[in-house]
């Protein structure tokens, strides 16, 4: 022992030894009615807490301390938490008596939990509507595994995928916390870096380690009963999963009855960037939130469980055919049946989370009121199956099937436990009379004391004979019997003299000590065994945990396609038609968030779309800044991952066929953290668009090459749109939104492109907007007219369109405000006329035709830049550029 070791205090001791196997955690020592922290934990909690910073004598040092009181947990815990740290609860395991009576100077303590951002069953860290998931993930090579729970509910998830996906997938699962190695501590992928990270012992990932664990975990001997045994990689992810859990849970796990296996080919897949700006969970806004999004439109939910469901169901869209057109059905026959509707919603709002009182039962982290909810809960089970069992539809009736109504777990809780019980074991009056015949002779003795002495009293006298016989009571002795001297010759053998009279003699048998200490102890001993019951009937309940996780799961599909058929109703949503083809026909389409938005007497216009891949493939849409592209395309977007999720949709009629993927580029945006312009984060994602696409996908594009040079720009947007038309593997289909009215060629070009435009109206100078798709293309962005609608001041809006009837008189007579004369105007013409003489010379030296059969890539490559250019649109600087890019081309070909 070290002499600074020696000079700290036993409790200061105790304190260190347990901060050192929990390094990494806020420990929150238990000092009595108090829960203090030490050293650099003191100032960090005080700090975070706002709670007073002091100092503890520590064998001569003054450590800092900061604490509060016991009760207090449950307000500051949380915060701790929330916050991103973990912190670990270090309890009194024995009374100070009986550290006393062991000769020990301090109490044992230990750590009885462990709560973090991502594995914590607290009720104050919880969103009711919100899965709270801890993930672990894991690669070799390519290949990337993942595991996911919440243990608030007891789901268990594993999946591989390409290591290049794995950022969609945690985006799909968005974790509360993330486990990877110690190894990775100073080489976190970039993609990961925003997650609260937890870093895991190297040795948890080597071997075998993982698989037995799980294997120990379910009681099996493999893991080919939950279909998932060859996925070795993400064993490791699930094995340091399980580890951590069980690392800082410390108590049974039984809630945990399965691991699953998380097919993602099953689900259309949604990359980062379509999910911001789809706005299915939040607003793409920074620290956006749930308002304004898709799932505050849906969210009709009447459970807990069916809020998380819908969550899930939302950021996963279903691919396959019967499971889509079976949630429909179903939604259908709700939205026809008001009524019925109307009868299951006040049923499910009776439902407890059911999912999250099993887990705490499980865990034993449960009180007696959940007992009684979950009860009660399961009773609504009969009740709400009546409302809807006539309705003969093929998914409703499956979950009939699945909503089992539990009757035994039902009669264990009524015949136990009283119906107002309390919220802490300690307290006692949990069980009901009869429950125990031990509890209730306890309850008898506590409530009836001196009744019981009286009875023990009147029994001894009939048993002797001694009818003056008297039992009486002082704090030396405790309860004795009395008898005088007269009677001494009727005094039992097995009586015990304890104190001699004059008159008369007192005695004591170990039946009445007994029943003193009974009666003395009697309402903590009652308290006592109805902890040690309520324990057993808790793990009896557990028993039953994977049948009510199944009746939970089945409430809560029920709860989403109620909510489905309710916003429905409420919204005039019409039911898709889903089909195995290529084709997407919406009728009078509308945007499900911008629609109930808008003010009143501000109707929403809807609009029709057409698109299919051997048709209408790409669809170019042009039109002024604020006439509603954007709109157009997200709820194109959002009207089939609606239909895709099993939900009717806001329009007046759809075809959809199935889509296995979206992909958005919407609007402009940069990542100066990591380095990234505007321009290049929009590259970014419109080659993962090009890259991983199909021609069952659907590309929305709003704006492509805006962020640098008009030629740039345009030459880029016309190159990707000829791309998504030419490619076969790739030629999906697309609405391209753009100010490049130069794209509007394309039509004329290329057999699937057509070109369509948000109508306006011009009047006194200004822009009236339609919101209206047309067929056709637009010529004009009206951007001036937009910019005057801002609020720009006036002298740079009529200065803007002096300089815009200049540019598009080719005068570019840019006499500026004080009088000079700019030379672009001539600059340009020079430019490309110049640019014209050089083409005509070389093509005389080489070649007998511009239209030639085979001309050399350089003469193609002039070519393309002259085709490519609008002398009426350049700008001097454009021209001068475009010059310079010719002048070098020539060169090179000479």
């Amino acid at each position: 022992m070290s002499t600074k070791s020696k000079s700290l205090t036993p409790l200061m001791r105790q304190y260190h030894h347990i901060k050192e196997e929990h390094e990494g955690a806020i420990l929150l020592f238990r000092v009595g009615d108090f829960y203090e922290c030490f050293a650099d934990d003191a100032e960090l909690v005080s700090k975070e807490l706002g709670i007073t910073l002091t100092k503890r004598n520590n064998g001569g040092d003054q450590t800092p301390m900061a604490g509060f009181p016991h009760h207090a947990l449950d307000t500051y815990l949380p915060k701790l938490v929330k916050k991103g740290y973990r912190v670990a609860v270090c309890e009194q395991v024995e009374n100070p008596s009986e550290a006393k009576e062991a000769g020990r100077k301090i109490v044992n303590r230990e750590v009885t939990e462990i709560t973090t951002p991502g594995v914590t069953m607290s009720e104050k860290l919880l969103e009711h509507k919100r899965n709270n998931y801890a993930a672990a993930v894991y690669w070799d090579g390519k290949t990337a595994g993942a595991a996911f729970a919440d243990v608030s509910t007891g789901e268990f998830s594993v999946s591989e995928v390409p290591k290049d996906r794995l950022d969609d997938l945690m985006q799909s699962i968005a974790p509360a916390e993330l486990l990877l190695s110690q190894n990775l501590k100073n080489n976190v992928p970039e993609f990961l870096l925003d997650y609260n990270m937890t870093f895991i012992e190297e040795w948890v990932y080597e071997g075998e380690y993982g698989y037995n664990l799980l294997t120990d975990h379910f009681e099996t001997h493999s893991l080919k009963g939950f279909g998932v045994e060859d996925l070795e990689v993400a064993h490791v992810a699930a094995g340091a999963l399980m580890h951590y859990i069980q690392e800082t849970q410390k108590a049974s796990l039984g809630h945990i009855k399965r691991i699953q296996k998380f097919e993602s080919n099953d689900f259309m897949s949604l990359d980062g960037s379509t999910k911001r700006n789809l706005e299915l969970t939040t607003t793409i806004q920074e620290g956006g939130s749930s308002e304004g999004t898709l799932i505050s439109i849906l969210d009709d939910t009447a459970t807990a469980m069916g809020g998380r469901m819908l969550r899930k169901w939302i950021m996963r869209p279903l691919k396959r055919m019967k499971p889509i057109r079976a949630r429909l059905n179903a939604v259908e026959s709700l939205n026809v049946n008001h009524d019925v509707r109307e009868k299951v919603r006040e049923e499910l709002e009776k439902v407890g989370d059911l999912e999250r009182l099993i887990s705490r039962i499980c865990v034993g982290r449960a009180n007696p009121r959940d007992l009684v909810k979950l009860k009660d809960s399961l009773a609504q089970t009969p009740i709400t199956k009546s409302q809807f069992n006539h309705l003969d539809e093929y998914l409703l009736n499956d979950i009939l099937e699945r909503m089992k109504l539990l009757i035994e777990v039902q009669e264990k809780i009524e015949e136990a436990i009283v119906e107002d019980p309390p919220t802490s074991l300690r307290d006692g009056d949990i069980f009901k009379d009869g429950y125990n015949e031990e509890l209730d002779e306890l309850r008898n003795i506590a409530r009836n004391g001196k009744d019981y002495i009286a009875d023990i009293k009147n029994e001894l006298a009939e048993e002797t004979g001694i009818d003056s016989l008297k039992i009486g009571y002082n704090k030396v002795y405790g309860y004795y019997i009395e008898v005088t001297n007269t009677h001494a010759e009727k005094v039992p053998e097995h009586f015990i003299r304890k104190q001699t009279l004059v008159n008369s003699e007192r005695y004591i048998t170990p039946e009445l000590k007994e029943v003193e200490e009974r009666i003395l102890s009697s309402e903590e001993q009652s308290k006592g065994l109805e902890y040690d019951l309520f324990e057993e009937l808790r793990i009896e309940i557990a028993g039953f945990a994977e049948d009510v996780q199944q009746v939970a799961r089945a409430v809560a599909e029920l709860d989403c396609l109620q909510s489905f058929a309710e916003v429905a109703y409420h919204n005039n949503y019409c039911k898709p038609a889903i089909a195995d083809d290529q084709k997407i026909d919406i009728t009078k389409g509308r945007h499900p968030v911008v629609e109930k938005t808008l003010p009143p007497g501000d109707p929403f216009i809807p609009n029709d779309i057409h698109t299919e891949n051997e048709d209408e493939q790409i669809l170019i849409i042009t039109g002024p800044n604020m006439a509603g592209k954007s709109i157009i395309l997200r709820q194109t977007g959002l009207i089939v991952l609606l239909a895709q999720i099993g939900c009717f949709v806001p329009a007046e009629e759809a075809h959809i066929g199935l889509v296995d993927k979206i992909f958005t580029r919407v609007g402009a945006s940069d990542n100066l953290a990591a380095g990234e312009s505007t321009f290049l984060v929009e590259m970014n994602e419109a080659a993962n668009i090009l890259n991983n696409a199909t021609r069952n996908s659907l590309i929305l594009l709003d704006e492509v090459g805006r962020g640098t040079s008009t030629f740039d720009g345009l030459s880029i947007a016309w190159a990707l749109a000829e791309y998504l038309h030419n490619q076969p593997s790739v030629a999906a289909k697309t609405l391209f939104a753009t100010h490049y009215h130069e794209l509007n060629e394309l039509e004329n070009m290329y057999d699937h492109i057509v070109n369509y435009n948000v109508s306006v109206k011009e009047h006194d100078d200004k822009v009236i907007f339609l919101r209206k798709l047309v067929r056709g293309g637009a010529d004009h962005s009206y951007g001036i007219q937009v910019a005057d609608m801002a609020g720009l001041p006036s002298i740079v809006i009529e200065r803007a369109k002096e300089i815009l009837s200049n540019l598009e008189s080719h005068s570019l007579d840019l006499t500026d405000s004080n009088g000079t004369l700019e030379d672009g105007a001539k600059k340009k013409k020079a430019a490309v006329k110049k640019a014209a003489k050089e083409m005509e010379k070389q093509d005389q030296i080489t070649q007998p035709s511009l239209f030639q059969a085979q001309l050399d890539p350089n003469t193609e490559q002039l070519i393309d830049k002259l085709e490519a250019c609008d002398p009426n649109r350049m700008t001097p600087i454009e021209s001068l550029m475009l010059v310079s890019e010719l002048k070098k081309l020539v060169e090179k070909r000479s």
